[in-house]
């Protein structure tokens, strides 16, 4: 598949590691169909014109069967040479604390939608064995997220899911890559309700165009999985080794609510 390009689709495209992906699809000289469910996907799609893209934008809530339908209908028959599967969706405090739903629209969100898009999508490639998927998971996922327990837990489904996939579709020419970020410098942390814990707060977070460059040059390259940072590979490999009661506090000294003060 080297040098091909054509239509990407990039979920979550409105701001964030999403609105940086869908500049790479652009630099790689891909037409775009951006998605996000809010009306700021239409000022994203204006900035990828200026950068000599054709651009569409869909608002949809990719929560819903309808949202994903919605985005499926704007694309058409039309190949997906590139999925770059980027919404998400997280959730701070503790889980009994939490709005139920909230609670379901963040596994809807980062599961149900993910997986639905996924499978339309992932067929059509199948059947013209060529395409690329990259899924924005995280190193979250490999970790029990006291404090942000069911967002963690939706990413440990993201991770697993991505590398099952790639081993099933081995002996085709579709790709499938998980993009494994650590805290990333977005509103991520804001609409999580998260503005007053460590993580929130820390300054040191990464840089989400590089994020995304990260994971876009794995895609293109066609490999498994990258994980963007050097401090989160090394967190990543420890997480491998520790035991997940020790990973759990540790967790919990970056998210409980309050420890922004620590």
């Amino acid at each position: 598949m080297a040098g091909e390009v054509g239509l990407a689709v990039v979920t979550g495209a409105s701001t964030g590691i999403g609105y940086e992906l869908a500049k790479c699809s652009v630099e790689e000289g891909y037409d775009l169909v951006v998605a996000a469910d809010e009306p700021e996907i239409e000022k994203a799609g204006n900035d990828f014109r200026k950068l000599g893209a054709h651009v569409e934008t869909v608002q949809a809530d990719l929560a819903i069967k309808e949202g994903v339908q919605k985005l499926l209908d704007q694309i058409g028959d039309r190949p997906v040479a590139a999925l770059l599967a980027n919404a998400g969706r997280g959730l701070g405090h503790a889980f009994l604390d939490q709005n139920l739903d909230e609670i379901q629209r963040v596994i809807d969100t980062n599961i149900s939608g993910t997986v639905l898009l996924t499978h339309k999508i992932g067929n059509r490639m199948r059947e013209r064995n060529r395409g690329r998927i990259l899924f924005t998971g995280s190193i979250a996922g490999f970790m029990p997220g006291a404090f942000q327990a069911v967002y963690n837990a939706t990413k440990a489904f993201v991770d697993s899911f991505s590398w099952a996939l790639r081993n099933e579709l081995k002996d085709s020419d579709v790709t499938i890559t998980c993009l494994m970020p650590g805290p990333t410098d977005t509103e991520f942390f804001d609409r999580a309700h998260m503005e007053d814990t460590k993580v929130g707060t820390d300054p040191s977070k990464d840089d989400p165009a590089m994020v995304a460059r990260t994971g876009f040059d794995a895609m293109m390259k066609g490999e498994a999985g990258v994980v963007a940072g050097f401090s989160n590979k090394i967190q990543a490999s420890m997480a491998h080794v520790m035991p997940a009661e020790m990973l759990a506090e540790q967790h919990r000294k970056m998210a409980e609510p309050g420890t922004a003060e620590k």
